[in-house]
């Protein structure tokens, strides 16, 4: 895939409790890239009625149609930028969304084991239902985007970004047909003007973070809840995993 003239928009979609805001810390990092953090939160918010942490911060804070939304993500790159890296949440895509924007963006799809991500999210909400993990919507877009594109898109799973962050990263970018770069395994601590405003309730550990955490494995102890949680999301992940990209041994040059 080729840069449009315009630039590259890169759609990142991902359940919640992944790596996701330590990806989008890695693309902020380069130098040609402007990063949007998870742009239809409010209109899932106002169109679901769930009661997450900072709720109303977040409806007063971003625009809440999402048909301007989505003309916004594949409108002007911000500060002229050659690539725009937007870091999506899968269950923010509820039925009937159009998805015709799609075609105007890369779209890469990052998972994650369900275990491991039913055991962080029921930390905050211990009611979950599955439909809020957003497999089953990560499912549903992948299958929609390999349909448009005749191909499946590039997947990357959490674990092996943990294990091989230079050659995950560095695959990921040779497939986009972009330079990587080594700024995207380290960053400063701290947070960002571009993160939302639910960063206090959900941020904590990558405020603190310079860069990807080593990857540990370990078992997770999950409840009979939290294991009907993962029966119900683990046939989308697998599905999806079977897609996942390689580790390159040696990273792209930048």
């Amino acid at each position: 895939m080729n840069a449009p003239r315009d630039g590259l928009r890169i759609a990142m979609w991902s359940g919640p409790r992944n790596i996701s805001t330590a990806m989008m810390r890695a693309w902020e990092n380069r130098t040609d890239t402007a990063v949007i953090d998870e742009p239809f939160y409010a209109h899932y918010l106002v169109q679901t009625g769930v009661r997450h942490p900072g709720r109303d911060e977040v409806i007063a804070a971003q625009n809440t149609d999402a048909a301007a939304v989505a003309a916004m993500l594949t409108g002007p790159i911000p500060d002229g930028r050659p690539l725009w890296y937007q870091k999506h949440m899968t269950q923010h895509m509820l039925p009937g969304m159009p998805l015709d924007w799609l075609d105007d963006v890369c779209n890469c799809f990052l998972i994650r084991e369900p275990e491991a991500v039913v055991a962080s999210f029921t930390l905050q909400r211990p009611d979950a239902a599955a439909w809020e993990l957003g497999f089953e919507q990560q499912a549903r877009l992948f299958d929609h985007v390999r349909a448009r594109l005749g191909a499946a898109p590039p997947v990357i799973d959490a674990s092996d970004v943990l294990k091989h962050p230079a050659g995950i990263l560095s695959a990921l970018c040779s497939h986009l047909r972009i330079p990587f770069s080594p700024r995207m395994l380290q960053w400063p601590r701290g947070p960002r003007a571009s993160d939302g405003v639910w960063a206090p309730h959900w941020y904590a550990a990558v405020e603190r973070s310079t860069g990807f955490a080593p990857w540990r494995g370990h078992e997770v102890k999950l409840t009979a809840f939290q294991h009907g949680l993962v029966e119900q999301c683990r046939p989308h992940y697998d599905r999806l995993s079977t897609h996942r990209l390689a580790a390159l041994d040696t990273p792209a040059p930048g």
